[in-house]
Formats: C-alpha cells, sequence, structure tokens
C-alpha cells in the first residue's frame, strides 16, 4: 500500500464508498478526532498501568477504528436501493457499549464516593486519561453535529458518550493505584 498518493494535494479527500469531499468537512473532523483520541488512548495503554486497564483500552482502539469507519462512510453509498448493506462496514453492538459500563462498575467498586468534581492531574498518567477523555467529548460534539446532517447508527454516539465516562473513571482508579493526590474542586465564595 502506498503512503502518499497525491490525490489529496488540493484539499479533498474520500470517503468510504468515494465520494470526495474538502478536508475541512464535518464528517473529516469527525473522524480525525476519533483518530486523534485512538492516539491518545495508545499513549494511556504505553504507561505503567495495570493489564486488565490495557486489555480494555487495546479493545477500545479497535472499537474507535470501527467509530472511524462508521463516521468515515457516505451514507449514500453504504447502502443500496434495497436497504442491504453495500459496503462492508463493521459497527458498534450493545455488547461493546455494555463492556465499557461493565468496567465502569468495576472500577467504581474501588473507589472513594465522588462528592466534587476533581481537577485533571496529580500524575502524568491520570493526565493523559483525562486529555483523552476531553479528546472523546469533542469527538463526540462533532458526531452529534455530523449526526443531525447525515445520520448513521446512534450505537456510534453511545460509545462515544460512554468512553469519556470510563476515561473519567479509569483516570480516578489510576489516581488511586498510582497514590495520586486527587485535589476537589471547591468553588470559592466570592467575599
Amino acid at each position: 500500500m502506498k503512503i502518499y498518493t497525491k490525490t489529496g494535494d488540493k484539499g479533498t479527500t474520500a470517503l468510504f464508498g468515494g465520494t470526495r469531499v474538502p478536508k475541512h468537512h464535518i464528517r473529516i473532523d469527525s473522524y480525525g478526532t476519533v483518530d486523534e483520541l485512538n492516539s491518545h488512548i495508545g499513549l494511556i495503554r504505553d504507561q505503567k498501568i495495570d493489564e486488565l486497564s490495557k486489555k480494555i483500552l487495546i479493545n477500545i482502539q479497535d472499537k474507535l477504528f470501527t467509530v472511524g469507519a462508521v463516521l468515515a462512510t457516505d451514507p449514500e453509498k453504504a447502502i443500496l436501493k434495497s436497504g442491504q448493506k453495500r459496503l462492508n462496514i463493521p459497527t458498534i453492538s450493545t455488547e461493546d457499549i455494555e463492556l465499557l459500563e461493565k468496567e465502569i462498575d468495576r472500577m467504581n467498586e474501588s473507589l472513594p464516593p465522588m462528592t466534587h468534581f476533581v481537577l485533571p492531574g496529580g500524575h502524568q498518567t491520570v493526565s493523559f486519561c483525562h486529555i483523552a477523555r476531553c479528546v472523546c467529548r469533542r469527538a463526540e460534539r462533532l458526531a452529534t453535529a455530523l449526526y443531525e446532517i447525515d445520520p448513521f447508527e446512534e450505537t456510534t454516539l453511545h460509545y462515544l458518550n460512554r468512553l469519556s465516562d470510563y476515561l473519567f473513571v479509569l483516570a480516578r482508579k489510576l489516581s488511586f493505584d498510582l497514590k495520586a493526590e486527587e485535589i476537589e474542586w471547591i468553588p470559592k465564595k466570592n467575599s
């Protein structure tokens, strides 16, 4: 596979299905942000964290490629007039979302209850989780904007929403594991 094709030199790129769109198109921004998120998750996975979390993160990275494929597909080219799928694009399943929910619940069982918002930080690995969470929220915002224009499987949106929750709880779990200080945000009263 050749890395450079020169087909994007004039500021356009091809979606799955062949349709060409400007590189600043919301569809490109959506799946580009998912790709950015996937790279941040790789950074978290490269840290000294427990093996189960690494395994879950690899699964998440795989699912983010699926999310990217859904977002990169021209909806008009994905389905035949008969209603059958034309392109072999995977989808996010309810089981994928349930895995995140189970992991969130499992991690929460060992954490002290949260009574306040917490300031991001405390350890470099924890900070990487918070950065990934913020990128995930941006990916979700872009995907919902795209969904209003060209709807796709709602499970894709559900997955991004649950993933940001997972990354927040993972940050808390890693704070606990690494004995990092979790600083509560307590609003200051005006004097």
